[in-house]
């Protein structure tokens, strides 16, 4: 599970402490939860060890990704743009590629585009988009079986997330806009009330 679009080191020190798997910062300036190189520092190093760091990108120059990765030592990188595989996978830091979920997903395109993708983020974007809207998508545009691991987004929050990985049975869950009482500034009450229902889910699966 990651918790993505943190503003705060106390907002990352809370989801460490809930037990989420990655916590992500947005590094595009466009963003509403657009965050400063500088200031993910401190969210870094927030974070214990064992919890991910995501540095989330969308169509970079790669000076800039450089720069963040030497200032933030980000565990994976998260690119939402048009970038192809060989950009992304330029700067020797494992990285998942977002795909625009709305209209259906090609897997044998990704794939292809991207064969060094750690995993892919199927989010409620259209091509051009970013995400983090807090709008849901037609689950059943996702086919199986997924190629390779498949982080779900996309408009999710407690209420609907259990739905959700019922639907899709993605490897993991991604929510930003769903535990937050404004852009970039998380509810503690939200947080807890999502985390509580993804593990609710995946106990009455098995998983």
């Amino acid at each position: 599970m990651k918790f993505c679009g943190i503003t705060r080191a106390e907002d990352a020190r809370l989801a460490a402490s809930l037990g989420v798997d990655a916590v992500g910062v947005v590094l595009v300036p466009e963003s509403p939860r657009a965050l400063r190189i500088e200031a993910g520092a401190a969210i870094r190093a927030a974070l214990p060890p064992f919890v991910a760091f995501v540095a989330l990108f969308r169509d970079p120059t790669p000076a800039f990704v450089e720069r963040a990765i030497e200032a933030l030592d980000p565990t994976l990188l998260q690119f939402h743009g048009s970038e192809d595989g060989s950009f992304c996978a330029a700067f020797g830091v494992p990285y998942l590629k977002a795909i625009p979920a709305a209209d259906g997903i090609d897997w044998l395109h990704w794939r292809r585009e991207h064969p060094q993708a750690l995993g892919f983020v199927a989010d409620s974007h259209r091509p051009g988009g970013l995400g983090g809207s807090g709008q849901a998508f037609d689950w059943s545009r996702i086919p199986p079986p997924h190629p390779a691991p498949l982080v779900l987004a996309g408009g999710l929050n407690c209420e609907n997330v259990g739905a959700a990985i019922r639907a899709v049975r993605p490897y993991a869950v991604d929510v930003a806009s769903g535990i937050e009482r404004a852009p970039g500034i998380k509810c503690p009450e939200r947080m807890k009330a999502f985390l509580s229902e993804v593990r609710r889910v995946d106990a009455s699966l098995g998983a």
